[in-house]
């Protein structure tokens, strides 16, 4: 394999010992045949490298000088000299994961020093979090982006303009629409985003209070993302048959990318509870005749069965969330809303599949661990009793049991699916999903190859997302890096025990960095805020 070589000017100060080694890997090698070996900060020796671009992988070495590659494949003898060497013969060697889809927030944003170093990332090879998803990220993408830096974090993070904060800063928790002045403010409000670095416009239409709004509504604050450059990605309003159903949200989702004419992204993926399992096919035909007609439509998936969520967004009906807690606390006291209230409890745990699929996973101790069955049984009541009781004193996470493996094989398989946690708490896919995906449908069952398991995890999120210089490893580009041991790397945590690290990865690098060093995390604070650039001209000169 050749050495790549960089094309492009030095980035900075800092950044020039990279860029001249770089130049000098692209020089005719007669020239410097007499010169003394080039010193690089490292070098990852004897790996099989797969690049993110590649299906084989070959054997060979990574150069790195600063938070850059510099070369990639064997240079010749005496070439480069390094101060530290990593022997990676029998390690898979990869761009540092990116997880397309997490709530990593609230770790990274987090006053805990160690939280912030997002050790159940790295530990299983990711090096980049995309955060504000499900609509829930702020409009203060600039402020959240400096206190990434100022704080220290362990990985990489990439951030979305959330719909519900920009929702709820006109509107509150109101089942409303926005008047044409409140509009003009949402919309200012993501514009801004989008000129400070964010993604795109994420939303969360299952969740109230961004459920209350018309499709109509979306598309124009879509629009805005459009102008700048952006992209559209969505937890979808309907995963199973709560509302419009599964085919009718991806078809909203289809909608707002043609009329806001923008790339669309399905977060998360999946045909959840027994109405729609086995709608997979259905699904993947309607998306893949769009993309043969040229909308840029994409996916994330999780590959886990079980799907994690409040209890209260699983099982109660969204009118009956207007208003937030207090207003829930209200009707589970209206004699008069009981009956409408129960009919819909009742339903939407048939549609997930019964009290046995319902698993508290975090929050108060007194049930987590339990199914809502186990709860009901101890406390002699039915199922739908036993919710509201549990409401009427707490919410919690639980893991909801909801999807089929046929489906979840089924979309992992299509090329444009790339890999995300949606990392939750009391949920094994915080520790384990890459992990987890790996060991389990690579490895064992072999749904996928390893080439597509990290095209997936890398470099088409990184293209997909518009990370300059990640996802692939190519001289130039930053070195956030991973290799690990394929005969070891797997999930250890479980659904009963969800906070277990993921074992079999020796090596991570964060822009240059160890951050994971034979297999120990170091503690370093390597990670950066990524900041898309907004489309030429879209932003006020700064």
């Amino acid at each position: 394999m050749p050495i790549s070589c960089v094309s492009s000017a030095p980035f900075s100060l800092r950044h020039a010992v990279a860029a001249i080694v770089s130049a000098l890997a692209c020089a005719s090698p007669a020239l410097h045949a007499a010169d003394a070996p080039v010193q690089l900060d490292l070098i990852i020796r004897g790996g099989t490298l797969y690049t993110g671009d590649e299906d084989k992988p070959v054997t060979g070495d990574i150069g790195i000088a600063g938070d850059r590659i510099v070369f990639v494949g064997k240079p010749e003898a005496g070439r480069f000299s390094a101060r530290r060497t990593i022997d990676a013969t029998g390690l898979v060697v990869a761009p540092g994961f990116i997880d397309a889809h997490t709530h990593a927030d609230r770790d990274l944003f987090t006053a805990d020093a160690k939280k912030r170093l997002n050790v159940p990332f790295l530990t299983q090879g990711v090096t980049t979090a995309v955060i504000g998803n499900d609509g829930f990220g702020g409009f203060d993408i600039a402020a959240q982006a400096e206190r990434l830096r100022s704080s220290g974090v362990g990985t990489n993070a990439a951030m979305y303009v959330g719909f519900g904060p920009v929702r709820i800063d006109q509107l509150g928790e109101a089942n409303r629409a926005p008047t044409p002045a409140q509009l003009e403010v949402m919309k200012k409000h993501v514009s801004q985003a989008m000129c400070e670095g964010a993604l795109g416009l994420s939303t969360g239409l299952f969740y109230n209070p961004q459920n209350f709004a018309k499709t109509e509504e979306v598309i124009e604050l879509a629009k805005v993302a459009a102008r700048h450059g952006g992209l559209y990605d969505s937890h979808i309003r309907d995963e199973s048959m709560y509302n419009i159903g599964l085919k009718g949200s991806i078809d909203e989702v289809i909608r707002i990318g043609h009329e806001a004419r923008l790339p669309v992204h399905v977060a998360h993926i999946k045909a959840l509870g027994v109405d729609v399992q086995g709608q997979s096919g259905d699904i993947i035909r309607r998306i893949e005749s769009e993309r043969s007609r040229g909308l840029d439509i994409t996916a994330d998936q999780y590959p886990w069965t079980a799907s994690s969520t409040r209890f209260s967004a699983a099982l109660i009906p969204p009118w009956a969330l207007d208003g937030g807690r207090a207003a829930l606390l209200k009707h589970i006291d209206d004699p008069a809303a009981q009956e409408r209230l129960r009919a819909g409890i009742r339903e939407n745990l048939r549609l997930r599949g019964g009290p046995d699929a319902i698993l508290f996973s975090a929050g108060s101790t007194r049930y987590v661990g339990k199914t809502l069955s186990q709860v009901a049984e101890s406390t002699k009541t039915d199922p739908v009793d036993a919710t509201l009781a549990v409401l009427k004193e707490t919410d919690l996470l639980i893991a909801s049991f909801n999807q089929s493996d046929d489906d979840i094989r089924a979309f992992m398989k299509r090329p444009w699916v790339m890999t995300s946690s949606d990392s939750s708490e009391g949920h094994p896919r915080a520790y384990g999903t890459f992990a987890r995906k790996y060991d389990q449908y690579v490895a064992k069952e072999q749904v996928i190859g390893l080439a597509q398991f990290i095209r997936s995890s890398t470099s088409l999120t990184a293209d997909t997302l518009g990370l300059a210089k990640r996802g692939h490893l190519r001289a130039g580009y930053y070195a956030d890096i991973l290799a690990f041991d394929p005969a070891r790397y797997a999930a250890k945590a479980t659904y009963t025990q969800p906070a277990l690290l993921s074992e079999g990865v020796v090596t991570v690098l964060v822009n240059g960095e160890l951050a994971v060093d034979g297999g120990k995390p170091t503690g370093a604070t390597a990670g950066r805020p990524l900041l898309r650039t907004p489309k030429a001209g879209s932003c006020p000169a700064q």
